[in-house]
């Protein structure tokens, strides 16, 4: 898998121009969640892409703009859709849900995700917009450019959103899971699973207190 991503990241070259390295837009933020979209945004460029949008709502994005200059942020996600679409069209993938919260701007995010899909861009789906998810599998049914990042509260819902059942067996309910949906899920916890339905990754890792 290390070798997969390893020859998956396009190399430095002379040649190249800000923004051929990558165009991530992150699509979350409210007023009581800034940090989420924040930390995503900044983690994206710590990884390598040239430009990182944040779209967020009016409300969030004084607070945003503020912990750092280096992201783009675009307070719109609480007004016109089109402006909303406008920076989807300018970047090569999405990242949908950190700080999004339950309330706010969950039908403009609704929106976003199938106008993304539509237009074939590779999006994941993490935090408060599984919740979308959860209430509507179809919106990413069957469209092999998501991947989902839910931990163990956030799938056990979505599981049951299809199947009607709790999930027993974590590893074999990831796999049946994505392998249902046609997505690629990481399903997060003290050893992660990521599966696509038929291959699946189960990688241990102790990075902090609570994984030791």
């Amino acid at each position: 898998m290390i070798d997969d991503i390893t020859n998956s990241i396009p190399q430095l070259t002379h040649g190249l121009h800000k923004g051929q390295m990558g165009r991530i837009a992150v699509v979350g933020g409210s007023k009581e969640y800034t940090g989420a979209p924040y930390f995503s945004a900044i983690s994206a460029l710590h990884c390598g892409a040239d430009l990182v949008h944040v779209v967020c709502s009016a409300s969030s994005s004084p607070v945003i703009k503020s912990y750092s200059p280096e992201l783009i942020v675009h307070p719109v996600l609480d007004g016109i859709l089109a402006e909303a679409t406008k920076c989807m069209d300018r970047v090569h993938a999405i990242t949908f849900g950190p700080g999004l919260g339950l309330t706010e701007n969950v039908e403009n995010t609704t929106k976003l995700i199938d106008y993304c899909r539509k237009s074939n861009k590779p999006i994941v789906i993490d935090a408060d917009a599984l919740h979308i998810v959860t209430q509507n599998p179809s919106l990413i049914e069957g469209y092999d450019k998501t991947i989902l990042t839910p931990n163990v509260v956030e799938f056990s819902r979505l599981y049951y959103s299809v199947f009607s059942s709790q999930p027993y067996d974590t590893k074999d309910a990831t796999r049946s899971l994505a392998e249902k949906l046609g997505v690629t899920i990481v399903h997060k916890g003290p050893t992660d699973i990521i599966s696509n339905g038929q291959t699946s990754y189960y990688i241990a890792t102790k990075v902090c207190a609570a994984n030791v």
